[in-house]
């Protein structure tokens, strides 16, 4: 029987739910082969734990911040987002709620991205995360088309 995947979550923090413009980034120091590669901020779900109460957990010790979360950029598995062998990752849009950002775990730098595929792509993605770049490029432009 194949052994279930680890459940990890993950935040697309916007500036603003309604009009997002810009997208908070984090650059790993660890493990070693991720280090200085860009992601969402998140973790794994601990046993017992809800997907939204963990990611909301997980930004809190990550960043200092408290986040309201928006819709999940829907991945193509139950799980989300595959990362590897043995883990996928779901993810929400979020917005900050509460508290400065910084980098206080598993981080070295926060930098706030505008919204647009040359300046995303411009950073070096863990690579696993490049698709779920793209989702929520696509969630933010329905957003865009809908309000005009």
């Amino acid at each position: 029987m194949e052994q279930p995947l680890k459940q990890i979550v993950g935040a697309a923090i916007l500036d603003s739910l309604t009009e997002p413009s810009e997208l908070l980034v984090a650059r790993r120091t660890a493990p070693e082969s991720l280090a200085g590669l860009w992601e969402f901020p998140g973790g794994k779900v601990e046993p017992g734990e809800g997907c939204e109460a963990a990611l909301l957990r997980e930004i809190r010790e990550e960043l200092g911040v408290d986040v309201q979360l928006g819709s999940e950029v829907l991945g193509p598995l139950e799980q989300g987002w595959q990362l590897n062998g043995t883990a996928a990752m779901r993810v929400w849009n979020a917005r900050i709620l509460d508290g400065e950002p910084r980098p206080l775990e598993d981080h070295d730098e926060l930098r706030w991205v505008p919204l647009r595929h040359a300046e995303l792509n411009a950073l070096p993605w863990i690579p696993a995360d490049l698709p779920i770049i793209t989702a929520v490029l696509e969630t933010v432009e329905q957003v865009d088309t809908a309000r005009s």
